[in-house]
Parts: structure tokens; C-alpha cells; sequence
């Protein structure tokens, strides 16, 4: 008889590495101030060579009037102009709400603007489909939405802010939740069967099934997949929570971008961090205590991307810049 394999999370979700003590291969990360459409375009021509064929964008497209999601308007112009014949890709909420039913997720879209230019595909409207996780300790398989499988490249395009469980939501929340089923796949990652709260699994431990989940999209999709983060908007609350956020209180950074996962969450937390004291406190309390930053150490463990990174400023002909120097014109919020 075999003996039962004792499942462990690691540590130290609530610890901030610094740069220079990470070590390891470094990966480009495209950095603009221009928080507009034209912004958001121009940073996606940076990062879109591999994506071919059939191209699902997936965002978060919000509770109904959520006031921080990435605007609609940007979207569109992104689809209209850079993207023809795209969907935005999505699946439904796994708590019960106006996302809940894939009738009452299209209701929302429909509050929310979306319908109004793009075809939306719920992804678990018709079911499942299963991906290996390659290299996991919690999952060897994760429930997906199956018309992920109708895709043969995605845009990870993610409105990065904090969240409620996961401490912050960047690409890896994006599609480690987003593309998990609204049934199956999100009880795996939030719920330990059996238990009276959907939520209970918290901290370390859902870090890393929330990343096993991401890892099972990025390996079904190899090359063809890109990465932006928007740093706007960003309250402590998940999109998620709609006009029920938390108000923002941390000032708008720029867009960033990537075809390394790990590398583009990095940065942004990079980023936040670089910020002065007062004006990321509450998003860095957020993540700490949370645990959140746990997300980037598995993902290297997992061999998903470089924490390391070169920060190229498209905004200065491709400089190569600090930190400090990316966030050195920030304005404070003033709320």
C-alpha cells in the first residue's frame, strides 16, 4: 500500500524580494505612461507576434458598473483596430451573483457596454474541457471552460489591482481563475471539499492552486500567448466586487507588457512598490496580507517565467530604466 502523500504550501507569501536579491535569466517587459487607447495599443504591438490564428482576449469584464475595469471604450478600439475577428473570452462567476448564469453574465456584458461591439464567448456555457497541470502539487488536471480549447492563441489583457483573497490580481488571477470553470474548476481552487465556506482555502495554499491553474493555460497555449497588465484604477478590491470596491486610493501607473507571465506580475508589483510609502500603502497591506506575493515565487518554482526583468520605456525609444526612474512622475491620488 502506498503511503498518502502529504500536500504542503510553502512560505513567505507575505515577504517582498527585492531585485537584487533575485537571481536567475531576465525577460522584457514594455513599460508606457499612456493610460488611453492609444497607450494600450501601442504596447500591444510590442508583444503580439506570436498570437496567430484564432485569438481569444481575456479580461475581466466586471460587475455591472464597475467603475474600475479596464473602459470598454479602449477595448474596443484595441478589437477594432489591432484585432479583427477576436473574442473576448470569459467564464462565469463562481459565486452566486449577476455573473453566476451564463443568462445573467450576459445581462451584465450587456449593463457593462461589452455587446455593444464585440462578441463575448462564455467560455463554460457548454460545458467543460480538462488541461494538465504539468508539474503540480495540488492539482494533476484543471477543469476549464471548454471553448478555451476553440482558441489557438490568447491575449492575457488584465486590469491589475488587489483582491480580496489573492492579495492582487494580475495575469496570473486573470487566467488561473478567469479561464477555471464557473463549477469544477474555481470549487478546486477556492474550496476544500466538504467545508461549509466556499472560501476557506486562503494564503499560501491559494496561491498555489491558483497558479497550477494559470500554468495548465500558459503550457496548452506555449508561444502563443501575451501578456498586459493595466495599472489603473487600482482599489484593494478585485473587479469583482463592482460598485462595492474598496476607493481607489493608489495612483495610476501606465501599462506594462510581456510574454513571460511571471516577469509582467513582477513588474507590477515592482512598480507598486517603487511608489512612495504613502501612496502604496494600503495595495502593498493588501498583498502582504494576503500572501499574495506567493503567486510570483511558485510561478519560478514552477518554471513559468524570470522574476528578473529588463523595464523597457517605449515612451523614450526604448530606453532601458530603473524602477524609480518608470515612477518618478506618478501624481498622488488626490481623493
Amino acid at each position: 500500500m502506498e503511503p498518502v502523500k502529504i500536500v504542503v504550501p510553502g512560505t513567505g507569501g507575505d515577504r517582498y524580494l527585492p531585485y537584487d536579491r533575485r537571481q536567475g535569466n531576465e525577460s522584457l517587459v514594455y513599460f508606457t505612461r499612456d493610460l488611453s487607447p492609444a497607450g494600450l495599443r501601442k504596447i500591444y504591438k510590442r508583444v503580439n507576434a506570436r498570437l496567430t490564428g484564432r485569438i481569444g482576449v481575456k479580461l475581466h469584464t466586471g460587475e455591472p458598473n464597475g467603475p474600475n475595469i479596464i473602459p470598454p471604450a479602449w477595448v474596443k478600439e484595441l478589437l477594432e483596430k489591432e484585432l479583427p475577428g477576436a473574442r473576448v473570452v470569459e467564464t462565469n462567476s463562481y459565486y452566486d451573483g449577476d455573473r453566476y448564469t451564463t443568462e445573467q453574465h450576459r445581462q451584465t456584458l450587456h449593463i457593462n457596454g461589452w455587446d455593444a461591439f464585440c462578441t463575448v464567448d462564455i467560455m463554460d456555457e457548454d460545458g467543460t474541457a480538462v488541461l494538465p497541470v504539468e508539474g503540480g502539487k495540488w492539482f494533476t488536471e484543471m477543469y476549464m471552460g471548454r471553448n478555451l480549447l476553440n482558441y489557438d492563441s490568447l491575449l492575457v489583457l488584465t486590469h491589475f489591482k488587489g483582491h480580496v483573497q489573492g492579495g492582487f490580481g494580475g495575469s496570473n488571477k486573470n487566467i488561473g481563475i478567469g479561464c477555471a470553470d464557473g463549477r469544477i474548476g474555481k470549487a478546486m481552487i477556492h474550496t476544500t471539499p466538504g467545508s461549509e465556506d466556499m472560501w476557506d482555502i486562503k494564503t499560501e495554499e491559494f496561491m498555489e492552486r491558483m497558479t497550477e491553474s494559470a500554468k495548465a493555460t500558459v503550457d496548452h497555449f506555449g508561444k502563443h500567448i501575451a501578456y498586459v497588465n493595466v495599472l489603473r484604477n487600482m482599489s484593494v478590491s478585485c473587479d469583482c466586487e463592482g460598485c462595492a470596491a474598496m476607493p481607489v486610493v493608489t495612483p495610476n501607473i501606465g501599462i506594462l507588457a510581456s510574454v513571460d507571465i511571471l516577469a509582467v506580475d513582477q513588474a507590477s508589483i515592482d512598480l507598486v512598490y517603487a511608489l512612495q510609502e504613502r501612496d502604496h500603502a494600503d495595495l502593498v497591506e493588501r498583498i502582504q496580507s494576503r500572501h499574495g506575493l506567493r503567486q510570483l515565487s511558485y510561478m519560478k518554482e514552477l518554471d513559468m517565467g524570470n522574476d528578473r526583468y529588463i523595464l523597457i520605456d517605449i515612451d523614450h525609444d526604448d530606453a532601458h530604466i530603473s524602477l524609480k526612474e518608470a515612477v518618478k512622475d506618478v501624481v498622488p491620488f488626490e481623493g
